[in-house]
Protein backbone atom coordinates (compact mmCIF):
# COMPACT_ATOMS: atom_id res chain seq x y z
CA UNK A 1 0.00 0.00 0.00
CA UNK A 2 1.32 3.45 -0.90
CA UNK A 3 2.28 5.55 2.11
CA UNK A 4 -0.29 8.24 2.88
CA UNK A 5 1.28 11.67 2.42
CA UNK A 6 -1.12 13.42 4.84
CA UNK A 7 -1.35 10.80 7.57
CA UNK A 8 -2.36 12.34 10.92
CA UNK A 9 -2.87 15.80 9.38
CA UNK A 10 -6.03 17.88 9.76
CA UNK A 11 -7.79 19.63 6.86
CA UNK A 12 -10.71 22.06 6.69
CA UNK A 13 -12.60 22.10 3.38
CA UNK A 14 -15.42 24.55 2.69
CA UNK A 15 -18.04 23.86 0.05
CA UNK A 16 -17.36 20.16 0.55
CA UNK A 17 -20.83 18.86 -0.34
CA UNK A 18 -20.40 18.83 -4.12
CA UNK A 19 -18.19 19.54 -7.11
CA UNK A 20 -14.58 20.55 -6.59
CA UNK A 21 -14.86 20.62 -2.79
CA UNK A 22 -16.30 17.10 -2.67
CA UNK A 23 -13.50 15.60 -4.75
CA UNK A 24 -10.82 17.59 -2.95
CA UNK A 25 -12.12 16.31 0.39
CA UNK A 26 -11.99 12.73 -0.90
CA UNK A 27 -8.43 13.24 -2.17
CA UNK A 28 -7.30 14.63 1.18
CA UNK A 29 -8.94 11.76 3.07
CA UNK A 30 -7.43 9.21 0.72
CA UNK A 31 -3.99 10.56 1.64
CA UNK A 32 -4.73 10.14 5.34
CA UNK A 33 -5.96 13.58 6.41
CA UNK A 34 -8.87 13.89 8.82
CA UNK A 35 -11.25 16.15 6.91
CA UNK A 36 -13.41 18.78 8.59
CA UNK A 37 -16.03 19.13 5.86
CA UNK A 38 -18.11 22.32 5.81
CA UNK A 39 -21.25 22.91 3.74
CA UNK A 40 -24.89 23.88 4.15
CA UNK A 41 -26.40 20.62 2.88
CA UNK A 42 -26.48 18.02 5.64
CA UNK A 43 -27.51 15.10 3.41
CA UNK A 44 -24.67 15.71 0.96
CA UNK A 45 -22.16 15.95 3.80
CA UNK A 46 -23.39 12.61 5.12
CA UNK A 47 -22.91 11.08 1.66
CA UNK A 48 -19.37 12.47 1.60
CA UNK A 49 -18.73 10.93 5.02
CA UNK A 50 -19.96 7.56 3.73
CA UNK A 51 -17.51 7.73 0.82
CA UNK A 52 -14.63 8.72 3.08
CA UNK A 53 -15.38 5.89 5.50
CA UNK A 54 -15.49 3.40 2.60
CA UNK A 55 -11.86 4.24 1.82
CA UNK A 56 -10.90 3.88 5.48
CA UNK A 57 -10.70 7.63 6.13
CA UNK A 58 -12.32 9.86 8.70
CA UNK A 59 -14.19 13.15 8.69
CA UNK A 60 -15.95 15.61 10.96
CA UNK A 61 -19.07 17.14 9.42
CA UNK A 62 -19.87 20.79 10.04
CA UNK A 63 -23.22 21.88 8.55
CA UNK A 64 -22.76 25.63 8.36
CA UNK A 65 -23.75 28.69 6.37
CA UNK A 66 -20.50 30.59 5.88
CA UNK A 67 -22.34 33.85 6.41
CA UNK A 68 -22.81 32.75 10.01
CA UNK A 69 -19.54 34.36 11.01
CA UNK A 70 -19.95 33.52 14.69
CA UNK A 71 -20.02 29.85 13.67
CA UNK A 72 -16.63 30.31 11.98
CA UNK A 73 -15.25 31.69 15.24
CA UNK A 74 -16.71 28.70 17.09
CA UNK A 75 -15.07 26.38 14.55
CA UNK A 76 -11.62 27.74 15.36
CA UNK A 77 -12.25 27.36 19.09
CA UNK A 78 -13.50 23.78 18.64
CA UNK A 79 -10.48 22.78 16.54
CA UNK A 80 -8.15 24.29 19.13
CA UNK A 81 -9.84 22.43 21.98
CA UNK A 82 -9.79 19.07 20.21
CA UNK A 83 -6.58 19.14 18.15
CA UNK A 84 -4.62 22.27 19.07
CA UNK A 85 -3.57 22.92 15.48
CA UNK A 86 -4.66 22.86 11.83
CA UNK A 87 -2.56 21.71 8.88
CA UNK A 88 -4.72 22.57 5.85
CA UNK A 89 -7.37 25.13 4.95
CA UNK A 90 -9.01 24.82 1.53
CA UNK A 91 -11.35 27.79 1.04
CA UNK A 92 -13.38 26.44 -1.84
CA UNK A 93 -16.96 27.60 -1.25
CA UNK A 94 -18.18 30.35 -3.55
CA UNK A 95 -21.20 31.95 -5.19
CA UNK A 96 -21.59 33.27 -8.73
CA UNK A 97 -24.37 35.75 -8.02
CA UNK A 98 -26.47 37.40 -10.70
CA UNK A 99 -24.98 37.85 -14.16
CA UNK A 100 -26.43 41.29 -14.80
CA UNK A 101 -25.41 44.95 -15.19
CA UNK A 102 -23.81 46.35 -12.04
CA UNK A 103 -26.62 48.84 -11.57
CA UNK A 104 -29.20 46.05 -11.55
CA UNK A 105 -27.66 44.07 -8.67
CA UNK A 106 -29.81 43.66 -5.59
CA UNK A 107 -27.87 45.18 -2.67
CA UNK A 108 -28.59 42.31 -0.28
CA UNK A 109 -29.40 39.22 -2.34
CA UNK A 110 -26.64 39.78 -4.90
CA UNK A 111 -23.96 42.14 -3.56
CA UNK A 112 -23.90 41.41 0.17
CA UNK A 113 -24.40 37.67 -0.21
CA UNK A 114 -21.71 37.11 -2.87
CA UNK A 115 -19.19 39.35 -1.10
CA UNK A 116 -20.14 37.68 2.17
CA UNK A 117 -19.40 34.13 0.99
CA UNK A 118 -16.59 34.75 -1.50
CA UNK A 119 -14.63 37.35 0.46
CA UNK A 120 -15.74 38.07 4.03
CA UNK A 121 -16.17 34.41 5.00
CA UNK A 122 -12.63 33.65 3.84
CA UNK A 123 -11.32 36.56 5.90
CA UNK A 124 -13.23 35.23 8.90
CA UNK A 125 -11.73 31.77 8.29
CA UNK A 126 -8.24 33.27 8.20
CA UNK A 127 -8.98 35.29 11.33
CA UNK A 128 -10.23 32.20 13.17
CA UNK A 129 -7.80 29.58 11.86
CA UNK A 130 -4.51 31.41 11.32
CA UNK A 131 -3.27 30.77 14.89
CA UNK A 132 -3.95 27.06 14.36
CA UNK A 133 -2.19 26.95 10.98
CA UNK A 134 0.85 28.53 12.62
CA UNK A 135 0.94 25.62 15.09
CA UNK A 136 1.48 23.18 12.20
CA UNK A 137 4.98 22.32 11.00
CA UNK A 138 3.72 22.99 7.46
CA UNK A 139 0.39 24.83 7.45
CA UNK A 140 -1.12 25.22 4.00
CA UNK A 141 -3.98 27.52 2.95
CA UNK A 142 -5.44 27.49 -0.56
CA UNK A 143 -8.33 29.60 -1.83
CA UNK A 144 -10.38 29.12 -4.99
CA UNK A 145 -10.17 32.08 -7.36
CA UNK A 146 -11.08 32.57 -11.03
CA UNK A 147 -10.03 34.28 -14.22
CA UNK A 148 -12.91 36.73 -13.65
CA UNK A 149 -11.01 39.42 -11.69
CA UNK A 150 -8.33 39.47 -14.39
CA UNK A 151 -10.82 39.92 -17.21
CA UNK A 152 -13.67 41.90 -15.62
CA UNK A 153 -16.23 40.79 -18.21
CA UNK A 154 -19.40 42.86 -18.54
CA UNK A 155 -22.27 41.65 -16.33
CA UNK A 156 -19.98 39.57 -14.09
CA UNK A 157 -19.33 42.52 -11.78
CA UNK A 158 -20.13 41.16 -8.32
CA UNK A 159 -18.31 37.87 -8.91
CA UNK A 160 -15.25 39.61 -10.39
CA UNK A 161 -15.13 42.11 -7.52
CA UNK A 162 -15.44 39.38 -4.90
CA UNK A 163 -12.61 37.34 -6.40
CA UNK A 164 -10.40 40.40 -6.89
CA UNK A 165 -10.88 41.15 -3.20
CA UNK A 166 -10.13 37.54 -2.32
CA UNK A 167 -6.87 37.61 -4.25
CA UNK A 168 -5.84 40.82 -2.48
CA UNK A 169 -6.71 39.20 0.85
CA UNK A 170 -4.72 36.06 0.06
CA UNK A 171 -1.69 37.98 -1.20
CA UNK A 172 -1.68 40.08 1.96
CA UNK A 173 -1.98 37.00 4.17
CA UNK A 174 0.85 35.32 2.25
CA UNK A 175 3.07 38.30 2.93
CA UNK A 176 2.19 38.27 6.61
CA UNK A 177 3.10 34.58 6.91
CA UNK A 178 6.23 34.78 4.76
CA UNK A 179 8.61 34.04 7.65
CA UNK A 180 6.47 31.26 9.11
CA UNK A 181 5.83 27.63 8.18
CA UNK A 182 2.47 28.61 6.58
CA UNK A 183 2.13 28.65 2.78
CA UNK A 184 -0.77 30.60 1.25
CA UNK A 185 -1.91 30.47 -2.38
CA UNK A 186 -4.85 30.75 -4.77
CA UNK A 187 -6.06 28.14 -7.25
CA UNK A 188 -7.62 29.07 -10.59
CA UNK A 189 -9.71 26.12 -11.85
CA UNK A 190 -10.69 27.58 -15.23
CA UNK A 191 -13.87 26.22 -16.83
CA UNK A 192 -14.98 23.08 -14.98
CA UNK A 193 -18.09 20.89 -15.15
CA UNK A 194 -19.85 22.32 -12.10
CA UNK A 195 -23.30 23.64 -11.28
CA UNK A 196 -21.91 27.17 -11.02
CA UNK A 197 -20.42 26.95 -14.50
CA UNK A 198 -23.71 25.62 -15.91
CA UNK A 199 -25.53 28.60 -14.40
CA UNK A 200 -22.99 31.04 -15.83
CA UNK A 201 -22.84 29.44 -19.28
CA UNK A 202 -26.21 27.75 -19.90
CA UNK A 203 -25.55 27.11 -23.60
CA UNK A 204 -22.22 25.38 -23.06
CA UNK A 205 -21.82 21.62 -23.48
CA UNK A 206 -20.62 20.50 -20.01
CA UNK A 207 -19.06 17.36 -21.46
CA UNK A 208 -16.41 19.52 -23.15
CA UNK A 209 -15.14 20.62 -19.72
CA UNK A 210 -12.92 18.84 -17.18
CA UNK A 211 -14.72 16.93 -14.44
CA UNK A 212 -14.13 18.30 -10.89
CA UNK A 213 -12.34 15.07 -9.98
CA UNK A 214 -9.60 15.95 -12.48
CA UNK A 215 -8.62 18.97 -10.38
CA UNK A 216 -8.29 17.07 -7.11
CA UNK A 217 -4.70 15.80 -7.59
CA UNK A 218 -3.50 19.32 -8.40
CA UNK A 219 -5.29 20.82 -5.41
CA UNK A 220 -3.76 18.10 -3.26
CA UNK A 221 -0.27 18.95 -4.50
CA UNK A 222 -0.80 22.59 -3.44
CA UNK A 223 -1.66 21.44 0.09
CA UNK A 224 1.15 18.97 0.73
CA UNK A 225 3.88 19.90 3.25
CA UNK A 226 6.47 19.79 0.47
CA UNK A 227 4.71 22.50 -1.57
CA UNK A 228 7.08 25.46 -1.12
CA UNK A 229 5.13 28.04 -3.14
CA UNK A 230 3.44 30.90 -1.32
CA UNK A 231 1.89 34.15 -2.49
CA UNK A 232 1.22 32.66 -5.93
CA UNK A 233 -1.63 31.18 -7.96
CA UNK A 234 -1.85 27.70 -9.43
CA UNK A 235 -3.50 27.87 -12.85
CA UNK A 236 -5.16 24.54 -13.65
CA UNK A 237 -5.79 25.18 -17.39
CA UNK A 238 -2.06 25.69 -18.01
CA UNK A 239 -1.00 23.28 -15.23
CA UNK A 240 1.48 25.83 -13.92
CA UNK A 241 2.21 28.25 -11.10
CA UNK A 242 1.81 31.91 -11.93
CA UNK A 243 2.69 35.15 -10.22
CA UNK A 244 -0.19 37.56 -9.73
CA UNK A 245 -0.59 39.79 -12.75
CA UNK A 246 0.39 37.01 -15.16
CA UNK A 247 -2.19 36.03 -17.80
CA UNK A 248 -4.56 33.21 -16.89
CA UNK A 249 -6.51 30.92 -19.19
CA UNK A 250 -10.26 30.95 -18.56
Amino acid sequence: MTEQRLKDRLAVVTGASRGIGWHAALALAREGAHVIAIAKTVGALEELDDEIQKMGGSATLVPCDLMDYDAIDRLGAAIFERWGKLDILFGNAGLLGAVTPIGHLDPVKDWDKVLGVNLTANWRLIRSLDPLLRQSDAGRALFMTSGAPHKCKPFWGVYSVSKAGLEALVRTYAGETEKTSVGVNCFNPGPVRTGMRAKAMPGEDPMTLPHPSELAPYILDCLLPECSDSGRMYDFPSKSWKDYGSPVID
